[in-house]
């Protein structure tokens, strides 16, 4: 199977990787726990695990999207810090 139209590259391949493991992790928690730890956080709406791991992706891919429009010549380690700031506080307060 020829992939080259797609451009990968190692960053892309590690991300990809990252969000299958990240899945697969989720996938076995919640066969061992089910139910995914439903609470009542600063949304005021009951969350599970699922459901802040969604909010923690999609908040991390938009900061990143935000820096890249903002500060193109900065290293995208410094998103990635903030973002892992957000999600400690999305499994933290969410």
């Amino acid at each position: 199977m020829n992939l080259s139209w797609m451009a990968w590259t190692l960053p892309t391949a590690i991300f990809f990787i990252t969000i299958f493991c990240i899945l697969v992790t989720m996938t076995i928690w919640e066969y061992k726990s089910p139910g995914g730890d439903p609470r009542v956080g600063v949304l005021r709406f009951e969350t599970t695990r699922g459901d802040r791991v969604f909010v923690s992706l999609l908040g991390s891919a938009f900061i990143h999207i935000i820096w890249l429009a903002l500060f193109p010549s900065i290293s995208l380690w410094c998103a990635f810090a903030i973002a892992l700031i957000y999600v400690c506080a999305v499994f933290k307060w969410v």
